[in-house]
């Protein structure tokens, strides 16, 4: 067994189509679990961005999953990044 412990508990809400995705993710990868498929999605867009810092006055909304959210502040510096490239 894993000695690994986690200390914290997150808890998210989804839409029916964030859900979806997120188990057909997980089925096409055979995750154990929607937690695992979760941590591991998010240590994948971590390392994608590089860590991005998120500007302050954020909502939850502007962070969504399949795209149906406003746009993010994350998205919006990449964007000027390409840009200024």
């Amino acid at each position: 067994m894993n000695d690994l412990t986690r200390g914290e508990r997150l808890q998210i809400m989804l839409t029916d189509k964030e859900l979806e995705a997120l188990d057909t993710w997980r089925f096409n990868r055979r995750m154990p679990s929607r937690a695992s498929a979760v941590r591991e999605l998010l240590k994948r867009g971590l390392v994608a961005e590089g860590f991005d810092l998120v500007e302050g006055g954020s909502q939850s909304k502007d962070f969504g999953v399949t795209g149906a959210s406003s746009s993010s502040p994350t998205r919006d510096r990449r964007d000027e990044d390409k840009d200024s490239a």
